[in-house]
């Protein structure tokens, strides 16, 4: 597996299903047009960025280039690169039809044009060394350990946790990962919560 310090925006999740599959970064989705209108995800991408840079990586059909052109004047273009697929003709195998102008997307690119189209983008490419500069991330796994999900009063500490690291309250388990995956790591995750009054149990687990 290929470990690069940028975030990588795609457009969906199926994008985001392909490029899991040969790098790994903290990999994002616009959500296609709501972008647009989402100010806060908005917000958490320019946080990131602001950390440790964004690749934008949207298809080459026309959508993708009119979310590319939103992004470009959203976002600091110092820590903004982007990474650009070829027109190809196609259909993706999941896809009963081909898309509107018949192109293949992000999701139905192989891996060695993805990985040329990141290179010519410019991603930083990490060795063992500064990959492991970065912490180990965090898995579903310890958030629940954490006290952050599926258990008694994770709502509160997650809803606690989001205010103080300055997020939207609505994001998700799910979402509060990506996140702290890309600006953060567990030990100031675990500070943090210290911080606002949480503290370990011998078992692994967050009480207050």
């Amino acid at each position: 597996m290929i470990q690069i310090k940028e975030a990588i925006l795609v457009e969906g999740k199926y994008d985001c299903n392909t490029l899991r599959q040969l790098v790994d970064t903290v990999i994002l989705e616009t959500g296609g047009f709501r972008i647009f209108k989402d100010k806060e995800r908005l917000e958490m991408i320019r946080k990131i960025a602001a950390y440790r840079g964004i690749l934008i990586l949207t298809d080459s059909d026309g959508a993708g280039c009119t979310i590319r052109s939103f992004l470009r004047g959203a976002l600091p273009k110092a820590q903004v690169k982007h990474a650009y697929i070829p027109e190809i003709l196609g259909k993706e195998p999941r896809k009963r039809h081909p898309s509107k102008e018949g192109k293949l997307g992000v999701e139905g690119m192989p891996q060695q044009i993805l990985l040329k189209a990141l290179q010519r983008a410019g991603a930083t490419f990490l060795n063992a060394e500064t990959a492991a500069a970065w912490g180990e991330p965090l898995k579903k796994a310890d958030l629940y350990a954490l006290g952050l999900s599926g258990g008694a009063g994770s709502a509160q500490r997650r809803h606690a946790l989001l205010q103080a690291l300055g997020l939207p309250q609505y994001l998700s388990a799910n979402a509060l990962l990506d996140f702290i995956n890309a600006v953060s790591n567990r030990v100031e995750v675990e500070k943090v919560l210290q911080q606002l009054g949480y503290c370990n149990l011998e078992k692994g687990g967050i009480s207050r």
